[in-house]
C-alpha cells in the first residue's frame, strides 16, 4: 500500500507563535510565584501592539510581582524581534493588559478538583521516529529550528540576513515494503532586502541554495532525500514582510503544528496559556505519555488515546485507546482498562503524576508540545513501560 502525508511547522517568529509563547510565559510568570495560580491568557499581536487578556486567579503576592507587559517584551526580544525595521519590536511596541479574575462559575468546580472546561484530548505515539512521532512533523519541526539556529548565530552566519518569521512543509512517501521518502520540501523563510547591485532573482537563488545547503540538508538524513524530492523555497519570490506586521498573530491557532501535524486527531483545544486544570492541555500531555509508553513498551507499532471530560468532574468520562490493529497480545480495550489502572486520569492526579505546576511552559510554545528532548517535559518520559509489560502478562 501506498501513501504520501503532509505536515507543517512554523517559526518562533511566525505571528502565532509569538502570541503562544508569550501567554506561556505570562502562565509561567504565574507559576513560578504562586504554583496554584489558575490562568487562561489569550494574546494577540499585530504591527506595533499586543493586546493580552484573558482570566487569572492567584496570590495577591503574584499580582504586584509580575510585570504582564515586561514578560511580553522578553519574549519579544529573545524571539529575535529587536529591529524597528520589522515594524514589531520589543522596546516600541504598545502592549495592552486586559486580564481579569476567572469567572467564580468556572471556578466552584475547578476547586473541588473537577475538570475545567468539558471537550476530548488526543494523544499519539508511532515507531516512526526515534521521538515516536510521525515522520512528516518531526522533519518539519527539524526544518523550523534550524532556521533558527542559524539565523541566531548572527554575523557568524552562512544566512546572516534571516529574519525571524518562517514556515516549513514536508510532505512523507509511504512505499509498499516499508520504504520512505520525502516527496516535497516546502520552507518559506523571512529575509533581509537583496542588497545593493544584486538582482532579486540573484538573491532568491541564494536563498534557496542557502536553505537547502545549512538547513534541509542539515536535518532531514540523505536516505529519505531522491532525486525526485521537489523542492519549494519562498516561492512567492518575496519575504521580507513577516511576524506581526505581515500577518496578526492569535494565541491557539496552530494547534496542528502544536500535536502531530495532523497525522493523528485533534481535539480542537488549544494549549498555550492554559494551567493544567485546563485538560484541553493536562489531558492532552497525559494521552500522549500513555501512547508513547504503550509504544515503547512494545505493545504496539501505533497508539491513539482519546480522554473526555465533563466540566467540574473529575473523572474522565470516557477512555479510548485505538492501536489500528498493530498491537501485540492485547486488545485495545484492555489497554483502554490497564492505561486507567497505572494512572490517576483526574485533572489532579495528571498534575501530580506529570509535575506540571511548574513554569516550564514557554518552551512548549515552540517547535511542538512532543517528540521534545527537554528534560522538564515529563510528559516524554518513558517511566511506564515496565508496568504496562507488566500489566499485559
Amino acid at each position: 500500500m501506498y501513501k504520501i502525508f503532509t505536515s507543517e511547522s512554523v517559526t518562533e517568529g511566525h505571528p502565532d507563535k509569538v502570541c503562544d509563547q508569550i501567554s506561556d510565559a505570562v502562565l509561567d510568570a504565574h507559576l513560578a510565584i504562586e504554583p496554584n495560580s489558575r490562568v487562561a491568557c489569550e494574546t494577540y499581536a499585530t504591527t506595533g501592539l499586543v493586546v493580552i487578556g484573558g482570566e487569572v486567579t492567584t496570590s495577591e503576592k503574584a499580582k504586584a510581582k509580575i510585570d504582564v507587559a515586561e514578560v511580553a517584551r522578553r519574549v519579544i526580544n529573545k524571539i529575535g524581534y529587536n529591529d524597528i525595521r520589522y515594524k514589531f519590536d520589543a522596546e516600541s511596541c504598545g502592549i495592552i493588559n486586559v486580564m481579569h479574575s476567572q469567572s467564580g462559575d468556572i471556578s466552584r468546580g475547578v476547586v473541588t478538583g473537577g475538570a475545567g472546561d468539558q471537550g476530548m484530548m488526543f494523544g499519539f505515539a508511532c515507531d516512526q521516529t526515534e521521538e515516536y512521532m510521525p515522520l512528516p512533523i518531526a522533519l518539519a519541526h527539524r526544518i523550523t529550528r534550524r532556521l533558527a539556529e542559524v539565523r541566531k548565530m548572527k554575523e557568524k552566519s552562512p544566512m546572516h540576513y534571516l529574519r525571524p518569521d518562517g514556515k516549513s512543509q514536508v510532505t512523507v512517501s509511504y512505499h509498499e515494503g516499508g520504504r520512505i521518502t520525502v516527496d516535497t520540501v516546502v520552507v518559506s523563510t523571512q529575509h533581509d532586502p537583496e542588497p545593493k547591485g544584486v538582482s532579486e532573482s540573484k538573491w532568491q537563488k541564494r536563498i534557496a541554495d542557502d536553505v537547502k545547503k545549512y538547513v534541509i540538508r542539515k536535518v532531514i538524513p540523505e536516505r529519505f532525500l531522491t532525486n525526485n524530492t521537489q523542492y519549494h523555497i519562498n516561492p512567492t519570490g518575496r519575504f521580507e514582510v513577516g511576524g506581526p506586521h505581515g500577518d496578526t498573530g492569535l494565541t491557539g491557532r496552530k494547534i496542528i503544528v502544536d500535536t502531530y501535524g495532523g497525522y493523528a486527531p485533534h481535539g480542537g483545544g488549544a494549549f498555550s496559556g492554559k494551567d493544567p486544570s485546563k485538560v484541553d492541555r493536562s489531558a492532552a500531555y497525559a494521552a500522549r505519555y500513555l501512547a508513547k509508553n504503550i509504544v515503547a513498551a512494545g505493545l504496539a507499532k501505533e497508539c491513539m488515546i482519546q480522554l473526555a471530560y465533563a466540566i467540574g468532574v473529575a473523572e474522565p468520562v470516557s477512555i479510548l485507546v485505538d492501536t489500528k490493529g498493530t498491537a501485540y497480545a492485547v486488545s485495545d480495550d484492555r489497554l483502554g482498562k490497564i492505561i486507567a489502572e497505572v494512572m490517576d486520569l483526574t485533572p489532579g492526579g495528571i498534575t501530580k503524576h506529570l509535575n506540571l505546576r511548574r513554569p516550564i511552559f514557554e518552551k512548549t510554545a515552540a517547535y511542538g508540545h512532543f517528540g521534545r528532548a527537554e528534560k522538564e517535559f515529563t510528559w516524554e518520559k518513558l517511566d511506564l513501560v515496565r508496568a504496562l509489560q507488566a500489566a499485559v502478562r
